[in-house]
């Protein structure tokens, strides 16, 4: 019976392998859905800001960000730039990001 420890081996290694990168996967898709939650939540913020689109830009930033599962933690206005802070929980994790958005220098 030594074959069926071999392809039993092979047959684990195969499943860790493939759990593994999944998870690592996922965290590389929720890391990028994060990124463009705080991408757009400081742009909503900045066209706010600035007039280009109507209401508060806080609010506009938390209300856009929450459409990607995000929460926004910090908003920062100076003048028409917008620094927004956004986490999204993933499983026992917490991950965390910045963006800014505003008129070119």
């Amino acid at each position: 019976m030594p074959g069926t420890m071999a392809v039993t081996g092979i047959v684990a290694a195969a499943a860790l392998l493939t759990s593994g990168l999944a998870v690592v996967g996922a965290a590389a898709v929720a890391g990028q859905r994060l990124a463009s939650a705080a991408d757009a939540g400081a742009l909503a913020a900045a066209d706010a800001a600035s007039g280009a689109v109507p209401g508060i830009p806080c609010a506009r930033a938390a209300e856009v960000a929450g459409t990607f599962g995000a929460v926004v933690h910090a908003c920062d206005l100076d003048e028409l730039v917008a620094t927004i802070t956004v986490s999204l929980q993933l499983g026992p994790v917490t991950a965390r990001t910045s963006a800014r958005a505003g008129p070119p220098p």
